[in-house]
C-alpha cells in the first residue's frame, strides 16, 4: 500500500500541471533559499543547512536538503550561494544559484533589499526503473537527465531584529523537463512566496515571534503556514504552527553559542496521507562568522 501511494504521488507530479516547490516548517531560518534579497541582511557570513524528511514511513517519500552561504559585501551589496536537493520516488532535482542583493535605506533603521538569483536546475528522473503495465511505453524506457537555466527575484523589507516582510519568486522560468515522443510532461510552475514576521518584547528575557508564510503556485492550491514562537533568555526558542489542510507542527531550537543555532521541527500530518504516515521531520543548523568591523553578538531573530 505504501508503494502504491508514493507511485501515485510521483505519477501525479509528473503528469499534472505542477508540483509545488519543497516546503519548510522552519522557513524563518531558511529564508535565503526562497528569497535572494535576504542575502547579506545579517552582519556576518551566514552559513545554513537544513534537512527535511517528509511523510516518514512511505517508501520514496520526499526528502529535501538545502545549503546556503551569504554575506554583506560593502555597505549595500549582499552576495550568496544556495543549493537545494529534492528527491521524491525516482525523481531527483538539484537547484544551484548565485544570489545578489542591493539594500536601500528607508529610514534610520528600516531597509529595503532587492535581490536576484541565477543558476541551473539539474533533473535526474529514473523512469527506466519504474514497473508499469506497459513495458513498451517509450516514456518509461530510459532514465532522463536534463539541465535547465533558471532565475529568481525577491524583495525584503525589514528592521533588523524587529520585523520583516518578504516577497519572492525563486523560479521564474517555466521549463518542460520531460519531452518524450512529443509528450510534454512535468512542466515546472512558477511559485510566489510571501512571508512576514515580528518580534514582540514581552520582557528582557522573553520575546514572542509570530510568522506567516503563503506559497502560491500557478494552477495549484495555495499553501499557508502560521507559526508562533517564544524565544527565552536568548538561549532557547519553542514554537507551534499550522499548515492549512496539511499539518500541525512543533519546533525547538537552541542558541548553542552567539555563532551557532540548531533546531528541530516535527509535523503531525492531518491530511488524507495520515492513513500511512503520521509525521514529517526537519532539522537545521545556522552558523555565523562575524565580520571584523561588525562586533554585535546579539542573537539573530530572523
Amino acid at each position: 500500500m505504501k508503494k502504491i501511494y508514493i507511485l501515485f504521488a510521483v505519477l501525479f507530479a509528473l503528469n499534472s500541471y505542477a508540483q509545488q516547490d519543497p516546503q519548510y516548517t522552519q522557513y524563518m531560518y531558511n529564508m535565503n533559499i526562497i528569497n535572494p534579497a535576504y542575502a547579506g541582511s545579517s552582519e556576518s557570513v551566514s552559513i545554513g543547512a537544513l534537512y527535511r524528511s517528509q511523510w516518514v514511513g512511505i517508501e520514496g517519500a520526499p526528502t529535501t536538503g538545502t545549503l546556503s552561504i551569504h554575506s554583506p559585501v560593502g555597505n549595500r551589496v549582499g552576495l550568496g550561494f544556495s543549493l537545494i536537493s529534492d528527491e521524491v520516488g525516482p525523481v531527483s532535482e538539484t537547484n544551484a544559484y548565485i544570489d545578489f542583493s542591493y539594500t536601500l535605506p528607508m529610514g534610520t533603521e528600516t531597509k529595503l533589499a532587492l535581490g536576484l538569483k541565477a543558476g541551473a536546475t539539474f533533473h535526474d528522473i529514473g523512469t527506466g526503473s519504474v514497473v508499469t503495465l506497459d513495458p513498451g511505453d517509450p516514456f518509461y524506457s530510459q532514465d532522463i537527465n536534463e539541465t535547465t537555466p533558471n532565475v529568481g527575484a525577491g524583495a525584503y523589507f525589514y528592521k533588523p531584529n524587529k520585523y520583516y516582510i518578504s516577497a519572492s519568486m525563486p523560479n521564474i522560468l517555466n521549463a518542460t523537463h520531460l519531452d518524450v515522443d512529443g509528450r510534454k510532461i512535468g512542466s515546472e510552475s512558477e511559485h510566489l512566496f510571501a512571508a512576514a514576521g515580528y518580534v514582540f518584547d514581552l520582557s528582557p528575557n522573553f520575546k514572542l515571534k509570530p510568522h506567516v508564510l503563503a506559497k502560491f503556485a500557478f494552477d495549484a492550491p495555495v499553501s499557508y503556514d502560521a507559526n508562533l514562537n517564544l524565544f527565552m533568555y536568548d538561549l532557547v526558542e519553542v514554537g507551534a504552527g499550522y499548515r492549512l489542510d496539511d499539518s500541525f507542527s512543533g519546533m525547538i531550537n537552541f542558541m548553542v553559542s552567539p555563532n551557532l543555532r540548531i533546531g528541530y521541527a516535527y509535523d503531525s500530518i492531518q491530511s488524507d496521507l495520515n492513513i500511512d504516515t503520521s509525521s514529517s521531520h526537519e532539522i537545521f543548523i545556522n552558523f555565523d562568522i562575524f565580520l571584523p568591523k561588525k562586533v554585535s553578538r546579539s542573537p539573530r531573530y530572523f
